[in-house]
């Protein structure tokens, strides 16, 4: 089972420092800012996912390459752009359309020929057919004699792609192993994609649609094309993370997935920011307070004095330094944090889950390269730098856990240094 990452751009600075938050004044992003294969001793992933959508900036917030940066990766190809090669794990690279960019126009922007160019032109060692995704789902349609006509439309459309793609992958001999798109709105809908896929010719089929879906839905899914897979067809999972039951969906023919949940959930998650083997934590939020829209418009009301609530961030700071050198207690730090919460954010109370995680110090105990140097800056939620940091400790921590479902040997996770 082999896990790719999906690329964000979600690179960090290694010139960053964490007490004084300034970065070097010659610092230039892609040259010297690192991607998560950079960052570990330990690769923790099987390779990489580039979406066209992602590259190109189709459909608002999509775009995470500069121009410049495009040229770049259309030029020298994405071997070189992400450094691949000075990585001895020798990652291969899926090339995708990024169909959730464009999910609620009526066709897929791109046609044919533009992606198997974008594919090619990026020397891409593996490319996904274009799809449009299908996000409704009801397995009691399969009991109905008509199917939801517009999921009816996108399947018939990405059907239409995947065999114009298959074709003229063939026609200009194209060096990348094509891969096929299977959507659908039931079991049975599903294992009819694959099966139209196969009489294509594709023996490796991605199935779209499901990061909303129950594990029990996609399972569902998966037993019901087993009823159509050849014995050589090979499946892949899109955006779809179960690692408890990745063991289950390798026995339905599952060779591979990608996502960003790990990261995304540093920074987007509520409450679940930090991994462990075991369980998550809840990072510690400091935000900065210029950098948080809730708490400036709070000062611009007149309900906050500016003035204290950079003297709290400021008192946060110096807090969490003193608790993790063992020059203040717990109860004193978890109280300062509060009484900064209280400031930018009146309607929730962390002192409990801050209190469990301080207390914890689980970064004390990760043998992560991001855990052995930042210490406890690795679970405050502040800022990309630490943020993201945290995201790639995620995706590493999920690797692993990977390896331990799947029973794949891992090497000893050393000890990490109190922080």
């Amino acid at each position: 089972m082999k896990f790719f990452f999906p690329d964000s751009q979600d690179l960090v600075d290694p010139s960053f420092n964490f007490v004084t938050e300034l970065r070097s004044s010659r610092r230039l992003r892609h040259r010297d800012d690192v991607y998560a294969h950079e960052v570990f001793s330990e690769v923790p992933y099987d390779g990489l996912l580039v979406s066209k959508g992602i590259v190109d900036g189709f459909g608002p917030g999509s775009g995470r390459y500069t121009l410049a940066q495009r040229h770049r990766l259309l030029r020298v190809g994405v071997r070189e752009f992400f450094r691949l090669d000075e990585n001895p794990a020798c990652l291969p690279v899926v090339g995708d359309c990024g169909a959730f960019t464009y999910v609620r126009e009526k066709t897929p922007p791109y046609s044919v020929d533009d992606v198997i160019d974008f594919y090619k032109e990026c020397r891409f060692d593996y490319g996904i057919s274009v799809d449009h995704v299908i996000l409704a789902y009801n397995r009691r349609w399969d009991d109905t004699a008509v199917a939801p006509s517009d999921e009816l439309e996108r399947q018939t459309t990405t059907l239409s792609l995947a065999a114009e793609f298959k074709t003229k992958c063939g026609a200009r001999r194209v060096t990348f192993e094509p891969i096929g798109v299977a959507q659908g709105w039931s079991p049975r809908s599903y294992a009819h994609s694959v099966h139209e896929l196969q009489r294509m010719g594709y023996d490796y089929i991605a199935l779209g649609g499901m990061v909303p879906l129950k594990t029990k839905d996609i399972l569902d899914c998966l037993t019901a094309v087993d009823g159509v897979r050849t014995p050589t067809t090979r499946l892949h999972l899109l955006g779809v993370t179960r690692t408890d039951h990745l063991t289950t969906f390798a026995s339905h023919g599952v060779v591979s997935f990608d996502s960003t949940s790990p990261l995304r959930q540093a920074f987007k998650d509520d409450r679940d920011n930090y991994y462990t083997m075991d369980r998550t934590y809840t990072a510690i939020r400091v935000p900065q307070v210029e950098g948080n829209p809730s708490l400036q418009k709070r000062i611009r009301a007149g309900l906050v004095s500016q003035e204290r609530a950079r003297a709290l961030e400021k008192r946060c700071l110096e807090s969490l330094a003193q608790y993790a050198s063992g020059t203040l207690g717990l109860d004193d730090v978890v109280g300062v944090l509060s009484e900064y919460e209280r400031l930018f954010d009146p309607e929730h109370d962390h002192s409990a889950v801050y209190r469990e995680t301080l207390a914890d110090q689980p970064w004390t105990r990760c043998g992560c390269d991001v855990c052995r140097r930042l210490g406890y800056h690795v679970a405050l939620f502040r800022g990309a730098e630490r943020n993201r940091r945290r995201g790639l400790h995620n995706v590493w921590v999920f690797y692993r856990r990977l390896q331990r479902e799947l029973r794949l040997s891992i090497h000893p996770e050393p000890v990490a240094a109190s922080a």
